[in-house]
């Protein structure tokens, strides 16, 4: 049984003059192969290749601007001009904020595309968990999103206070820590919940469901475990309960709603179903020869 995890985090790979947080490479690597992990299953519903593509653009776009402007709401009172604001590469964004943001982001296009909103989400949804599972190592590597001390065996060690982490492990406005105690590691039980999440929708595919099913698991399932692993979280409460958690319960009872209640594919969103636009249909031959012929005078 181990005590608790220690090791010393790389919070910045210097090659020459450039300066690579392994947290972005942890996000971009999640993002790409997530997307990738949806082609099969978009193809299964009918979605071409060429549709999906301008979507992924438009997802990669929104989830930095919603991770960001989330992040940026919830502690607005930190930042003292839109500049700040505006310097993401200094960190601080919001996972969920991300989703919402990407999904934003690409409903219009979905929309022009005529296609169905829960089918593409349906597509997006084990893709989404494997990129929250893949996106959460370069937390780890880089020690981010320590919480609560605790004795838990997954708890993390804090370094000595020379060794940098991204998030802080000495004395912070939530709490003091000292080196060499142990934190929730709450990374690490995303990471895990997240892929427990993905078994699980991989084995819920096997089926066929209703349009909606599938992102409505994930929306349970994800949105449970951030309640759950934010109260280990050392972050800024409104009313007792972090940002995300809000978000996370608001998402928990529209999904629970869809799954439990309406049990079918929502209204909204199914425009695959349009009716076509009406076509006109060209003269056939006996038109084209009845305007030819001579039309009888009038007579008075």
């Amino acid at each position: 049984m181990l005590s608790a995890i220690s090791y010393n985090p790389i919070v910045r790979i210097h090659l020459g003059p450039l300066s690579i947080s392994p947290h972005g490479i942890g996000i971009a690597v999640g993002f790409l192969v997530g997307a990738r992990f949806m082609l099969p299953r978009s193809r299964t519903r009918g979605i071409p290749d060429d549709l999906v593509y301008p979507l992924f653009t438009l997802a990669a776009i929104g989830a930095i601007v919603g991770a960001r402007v989330a992040y940026v709401l919830n502690h607005f009172s930190d930042y003292e001009s839109i500049g700040d604001m505006l310097q993401v590469w200094k960190g601080g964004i919001s996972l969920l904020g991300g989703f919402v943001g990407a999904i934003l982001f690409a409903v219009p296009k979905i929309r022009k595309s005529g296609l169905s909103f829960w089918k593409v989400m349906d597509s997006a949804a084990p893709g989404m968990a494997l990129g929250v599972t893949l996106g959460r190592i370069g937390d780890l590597v880089v020690g981010d999103h320590l919480g609560k001390t605790t004795s838990f065996f997954l708890g993390y060690k804090c370094p000595p206070l020379g060794v940098a982490t991204a998030s802080p492990c000495g004395p912070t406005e939530f709490a003091t820590r000292t080196p060499g105690a142990v934190v929730h590691q709450t990374a690490l039980y995303d990471l895990m919940m997240a892929a427990v999440l993905l078994v699980a929708l991989l084995l819920f595919e096997k089926r066929e469901r209703f349009g909606g099913f599938m992102i409505c698991i994930f929306g349970v399932g994800y949105g449970c475990a951030r309640i759950i692993e934010d109260f280990l979280r050392e972050d800024l409460r409104r009313f007792g309960l972090t940002g995300s958690q809000w978000v996370a319960i608001l998402t928990v009872v529209l999904s629970l709603y869809v799954l439990l209640v309406r049990r079918r594919t929502p209204k909204w969103g199914r425009w695959d179903e349009r009716p076509p636009p009406p076509t006109v249909e060209p003269p056939t031959v006996d038109d084209e020869a009845e305007e030819a012929a001579p039309q009888p005078e009038e007579t008075t």
